[in-house]
């Protein structure tokens, strides 16, 4: 179980690079929201499960329910992080802040 756990967040520490990775080579706000809203959802998702089987190598009661606990804060990011994501990249369309194009690479 203690594999698997380490498996999960040594997964979720490689999206959350790939995601920073993201935020410094894309061109912009939106495509660079888009990378760290995936990753991001999706490593934090992955760091708390590997968290939540960590704790259940002693398997109590107690541990039991501090997992629960855990497995619903990662159902809370899980749910959040992509609807905060889509909030911002709603106001920033709505105050005008243009997509990228190709014709802005040419210039």
């Amino acid at each position: 179980m203690l594999w698997i756990a380490g498996s999960l967040v040594v997964a979720g520490m490689f999206f959350f690079a790939v995601g920073v990775i993201g935020l410094l080579r894309f061109p912009d706000f939106y495509t660079r929201l888009h990378a760290a809203g995936k990753c991001d959802s999706l490593a934090a998702v992955l760091v708390i499960l590997g968290v939540a089987l960590y704790n259940l190598a002693d398997f109590s009661l107690a541990s039991l329910l501090v997992s629960l606990k855990i497995l619903a804060i990662a159902v809370f990011v899980f749910v959040a992080s992509p609807t905060a994501t889509h909030a911002i990249a709603e106001a920033a369309l709505v105050i005008g802040v243009e997509p990228w194009s190709k014709k802005d690479q040419e210039q």
